[in-house]
């Protein structure tokens, strides 16, 4: 999904060794066994799936409705475990991963940059820019797509190009006349795109290194399939994207959004961002530098007073201000995540991927056969673990072996192996990214701008669904599939 130079795809930094002396005496783990066998492993996840499904289908936009049934599956694994205590030991082990740490640092980061951004004005000057150049309805969201396209596919991150994009575009989308479902589907799809096709992206990286395929080859033959979806994207997004021509606010719901450029040098403060994950920092180190560069810039420009930041509210007996709003509002979607990886990290002890890669015996397939079998797989894999890259790794072996039986190009099956992820975790209601890009669309709830559940914000990415569609007919018409590609597994067959 995104790019963590500091943590490099599918690695996990290691506990520390015990001590010689503790070494001795260390009674081995209790395996992690499940009764009903796979079906048992995989339990939670399905109770997850299902609860995620049953919230997005009854239009709950709010990621905390998903604790309780994070909760609830994490119960079902105990049930279902032959050990509970080793059940627990190994969702506690899945949830303190470096990885997570990481996301739940960038999620408090990117909630006071937001609030920072947004009570500086910046909102009211993007409209401002808006109406002057006349960019309306889908004219907006087409603006807002190729915004998120350009964002995530100099610096590789698809998270951070939520995090950063959503919450300045989507508030205005009621002054604008864009519709805010589309909007944020444009947001997402742009996100998308940049995690398919940079060199950066650890999708990308993933991909190409499991096939050992060289990276430039890589992209420059993903292109002949994302930018057709692309371009479907767009203009879908174009012609869907007009929405209401005013906001309508309920009493106490926030001021009006009323277009004033005085805040226009905040948009240095994400262009800091921008520019330090572009030259290869990590997502925590480049938020700090523009969380810095808002406060510094909000503070001398006299956007906002030292006393908005933090302040003690006696009567109440708590600090408040802007950056304790921020971090609150993160709070939904760290504690998803937490509870999340704690089932995924779990399962994956239980060895459900090992038993996923278990494939068929060396039987040389059609092109075609291999290719499904390639996106199945692939499927499985990115659903049971919700995470991109941990599928790539999972499959990647077995999509080489058998790939190269049939003859399939090493670029090709590395694209079919990154286009696959780029479809469910963008476009499923019980992925991060969905999850995150429907948290985000409450900013706007102060411009009197709706939620949007992560159902919405999935449907509404077109360029998921456009990738998917591309993808499925080269498989079946065999487009592309004969483009040159040496590859040395296949000749030494």
């Amino acid at each position: 999904m995104s790019r963590h130079p500091e943590n490099p795809p599918g690695t996990v930094n290691p506990a520390p060794d015990p001590t010689p002396s503790s070494r001795s005496h260390a009674q081995p783990p209790a395996p992690l066994d499940f009764h009903l066998g796979l079906v048992g492993v995989a339990a939670p996840i399905l109770v997850f799936a299902a609860g995620a499904a049953w919230l997005g289908f009854s239009g709950a936009p709010d990621e905390r409705g998903l604790w309780p049934v994070l909760l609830g599956a994490l119960g079902v694994g105990l049930v279902l475990a032959r050990s509970a205590s080793a059940y627990s030991a190994a969702a506690l082990r899945g949830m303190s991963r470096p990885i997570v740490m990481l996301m739940v640092a960038a999620w408090l980061l990117a909630g006071v940059f937001s609030v920072v951004l947004r009570e500086s004005g910046l909102v009211h000057a993007l409209v401002w820019a808006g109406s002057e150049l006349g960019v309306r309805g889908g004219g907006f969201v087409l603006m807002s797509f190729l915004i998120a396209v350009l964002f995530s596919t100099a610096t590789g991150t698809s998270l951070g190009t939520i995090l950063i994009c959503a919450p300045l575009l989507y508030p205005a989308a009621g002054v604008l006349e864009a519709s805010p479902v589309v909007l944020i589907g444009a947001i997402l799809a742009g996100a998308t795109f940049g995690d398919n096709v940079s060199p950066v992206s650890d999708t990308t990286i993933a991909s190409a290194s499991s096939q050992r395929a060289p990276m430039g080859g890589v992209v420059r033959s993903r292109l002949r399939y994302a930018l057709p979806a692309a371009m479907v994207a767009a203009l879908v997004l174009t012609l869907l994207g007009g929405g209401e021509t005013a906001v309508t606010q309920a009493p106490g719901q926030g001021a009006m959004l009323e277009g004033n450029p005085a805040a226009l040098p905040m948009l240095l403060a994400p262009l800091a961002a921008f520019v330090m994950l572009w030259r290869g920092r990590g997502l925590v180190e480049s938020l700090f530098a523009g969380v810095a560069a808002a406060l510094v810039l909000a503070l001398s420009l006299g956007l906002v007073s030292p006393a908005d930041l933090v302040y003690i509210d006696r009567e109440a007996f708590q600090a408040r201000g802007f950056i304790l709003d921020g971090m609150e509002g993160a709070v939904g979607i760290v504690v998803f995540t937490i509870l999340l990886m704690g089932i995924v990290g779990a399962a994956q002890e239980a060895g459900i991927l090992d038993r996923l890669t278990q494939g068929p015996g060396r039987t040389v397939e059609t092109a075609r056969a291999a290719e499904l079998r390639i996106f199945g797989v692939t499927s499985v894999a990115v659903l049971l673990t919700t995470h991109s890259v941990m599928a790539i790794l999972a499959v990647g072996d077995l999509v080489r072996d058998s790939g190269g039986r049939a003859g399939i190009g090493r670029f090709r099956r590395a694209n079919l192996l990154d286009m696959t992820v780029c479809t469910y975790p963008f476009l499923l209601p019980f992925f991060i990214p969905t999850i995150l890009a429907a948290s985000a669309t409450a900013t706007g709830e102060s411009f009197g701008i709706p939620r949007v559940s992560a159902l919405e914000a999935g449907l509404a990415n077109t360029y998921s669904w456009a990738l998917l569609g591309v993808m499925l007919a080269a498989i079946w018409t065999g487009l592309g599939r004969s483009a040159p590609d040496t590859d040395p597994t296949i000749s030494s067959r």
